[in-house]
C-alpha cells in the first residue's frame, strides 16, 4: 500500500512539472512608421504609454522609404534606415525611464513616447 501511495505521489509530481510553464514569454510590441505620416508603438493593439521594466521583442514595421523609426531611451538607441521598406525584429531591455520614438526626417510631427516604471 505504501508503494502505491509513493508511486501516486511521484506520478503527480512529474505531471505538475510537465504542465508548469518553463518560462514567461517575452512581451511583444509592434512599432509602425508610415506609409503616411503616422508613427506608433502598440502592445496587443493598444497604444503604449507605460510599460514595466524588462526584455521586449519589438516588431518594427517600416512601411515607407521616406520615413524611419528611431527609438531612444536608457540603454537603447536603435533605428531603421530612411530609404528602406522592411520589417525588423529587435530585442531590447527597457529600464526605468522615458523612451522616445521619432521619424528622424519628420521629427517635429512624427514622434511619441512611453514611460517604463
Amino acid at each position: 500500500m505504501k508503494r502505491i501511495f509513493a508511486l501516486l505521489a511521484l506520478v503527480t509530481a512529474v505531471a505538475v512539472v510537465a504542465v508548469a510553464p518553463t518560462s514567461a514569454a517575452t512581451p511583444r510590441l509592434v512599432a509602425t512608421v508610415g506609409p503616411s505620416f503616422t508613427i506608433t508603438v502598440k502592445k496587443a493593439g493598444k497604444k503604449v504609454t507605460r510599460l514595466a521594466p524588462g526584455t521586449y521583442t519589438i516588431s518594427v514595421q517600416d512601411k515607407s522609404d521616406f520615413h524611419n523609426f528611431h527609438l531612444t531611451g536608457p540603454g537603447v538607441n536603435k533605428k531603421t534606415s530612411v530609404d528602406e521598406v522592411a520589417t525588423k525584429t529587435w530585442t531590447v531591455k527597457l529600464r526605468k525611464g522615458t523612451y522616445r520614438y521619432v521619424c528622424d526626417p519628420h521629427a517635429s510631427s512624427m514622434k511619441g513616447s512611453f514611460i517604463v516604471r
